[in-house]
């Protein structure tokens, strides 16, 4: 059974996450702050954490930072739950740290399928790797070829988010053309990032294809 540390500022709120996560078969763990986040982490290793962005005194994305920050706690999955919009401003600046962007309110189905992709594509890219080494590729072609696994995917989910929020209408304003601009620069690296991709995939599969 995956453990789930839920962190976010209100009560009630956990209640209604930890309710949806033992639906889900989950065990849930709770924190009721950035702070006691961190303190809890200290002590317990979860599978996944469901961290809320608009806490105080500390809010989300600075407990990210401290959990990214430190060797014992940055490799365990993130996801970032809110009910503020994504800007492109913290999508390129935290999307190398966190799994995914759920939305509140949000469904039982939505959070447990967001959880499900996570923790699957985790295990894929770990079943991959172990391939990879086993075949002797070069380190240095398994290192980008997991940082990019992630990142393309990811982001590719952020910029889903990003233009379900941002609509056409926004461009009419400077802010608008300022987003619809950052929109399109996110788009065109993540289509250089999985070209590369793709070639390091052709790579694995001509090794594998040789054992």
């Amino acid at each position: 059974m995956y453990t789930i540390l839920v962190v976010d500022d209100s009560p009630m709120i956990v209640d209604v996450f930890v309710t949806m996560l033992g639906r889900g078969g989950y065990k849930s763990i709770a924190a009721l702050s950035g702070a006691e986040c961190l303190e809890t982490l200290k002590s317990t290793t979860p599978d996944l954490i469901l961290l809320d962005v608009m806490m105080e005194p500390m809010d989300g994305w600075e407990t990210l930072e401290k959990i990214k920050a430190d060797p014992e706690t940055r490799n365990i999955p993130v996801l970032m739950l809110t009910a503020k919009p994504l800007t492109p401003e913290e999508a390129n600046r935290y999307g190398a740290y966190i799994e995914d962007y759920i939305l509140k309110p949000t469904t039982h189905h939505q959070l447990c399928e967001a959880i499900e992709h996570v923790l699957a594509r985790q295990h894929s890219i770990s079943a991959d790797i172990e391939r990879a080494r086993e075949a002797g590729v070069d380190q240095q072609i398994i290192d980008e070829y997991e940082r990019l696994s992630k990142s393309v995917d990811i982001n590719k989910r952020l910029l889903k988010v990003l233009e379900t929020t941002y609509s056409i209408k926004d461009a009419r304003t400077g802010m608008g053309e300022n987003i619809v601009r950052a929109i399109k620069s996110m788009a065109t690296s993540i289509k250089l990032q999985e070209e590369r991709l793709n070639q390091i995939r052709s790579q694995f599969s001509d090794v594998f294809e040789v054992e």
